[in-house]
């Protein structure tokens, strides 16, 4: 019985055949699982994710505090007893939703821009698969970053400031809503620095995004562009964010948890757009 012959490579004259090599090092198909290892050690090791998230918490719970501090000092006893002092914490989210956007399109734009994007995609092929790793790992560290900070700012607010005390509704959407609506901003913001591929020209689009529909509202002033005017305040970012501290710029427009679902559908078209052009383009 003859012994069956391992196959070998066929190999220039002269020299020995080749008879295979077998790595060591196990093979391992990869999963998803492996793309959000890589973004994770990717967001917590560049300087911009630890500057930017610490300027965002250094403005919610500054300016937090310093909303608090004022009005406890200025308000007479009972000026706040049947309002919550929640919305309090509002500027200081509003503004530092910027220091969010940046680090959303950094988040894909920057890779584009050293072009690191060309690792990233020889290491992962599947485009889907690095977007959506970005997108989970991004989303997850911003809404813990802005629920922790929402919620010490909201703390410190209620034991400041003698007001009626938030029911379990508002705490609700003071702290894990907003935290959810800033968190899908950012995310969009990062498919939008994915689409542009320019990490200056995403960030101005989502800054003037956030801040024009208002600016522009409160400049018209003729009769016949009302109907407009109104839209543009309701459906402002700026008033969304307002809503959920039931405390909007009108009395129609989006309530309650309308805003966040308004925010899930546009993340969502982008998120498709984003996915589409990856797959068309090169890197």
């Amino acid at each position: 019985m003859s012994t069956p012959q391992t196959p070998t490579s066929p190999a220039a004259p002269g020299m020995p055949p080749y008879s295979g090599y077998t790595s060591p090092i196990p093979v391992v198909r990869t999963h998803l699982g492996h793309a959000i290892a890589s973004e994770w050690t990717k967001i917590k090791s560049v300087r911009s994710t630890m500057w930017t998230l610490g300027v965002f918490v250094v403005l919610v719970v500054g300016i937090g505090l310093l909303s608090g501090l004022l009005v406890a000092g200025t308000a007479e006893e009972g000026d706040l007893g049947g309002e919550s002092v929640l919305p309090l914490g509002l500027p200081g989210l509003l503004v530092g939703s910027m220091c969010i956007i940046t680090l959303g399109v950094l988040t894909t734009a920057a890779e584009y821009g050293t072009g690191m994007i060309r690792t990233t995609m020889t290491a992962c092929p599947s485009r889907g698969r690095v977007l959506t790793a970005k997108a989970l790992v991004f989303f997850g560290v911003a809404f813990t970053v802005t629920l922790l900070s929402s919620t010490l700012v909201a703390l410190i607010q209620v034991g400041m400031v003698d007001a009626r005390d938030p029911s379990g509704g508002e705490w609700l959407k003071a702290t894990v809503g907003i935290s959810l609506y800033i968190a899908l901003l950012g995310l969009l913001s990062l498919l939008v620095g994915s689409i542009i591929r320019h990490s200056a020209g995403a960030i101005t689009i989502m800054i003037g995004a956030v801040l024009a529909p208002l600016v522009i509202a409160l400049f018209m002033f003729s009769a016949s562009l009302e109907d407009l005017r109104t839209f543009l305040l309701e459906y402002s970012i700026p008033n969304q964010l307002s809503v959920f501290y039931s405390n909007s710029l009108s009395e129609s427009g989006p309530s309650g948890w309308d805003p966040l679902w308004i925010m899930l559908g546009i993340t969502a078209v982008a998120f498709a757009g984003a996915y589409a052009l990856l797959e068309r383009r090169d890197v």
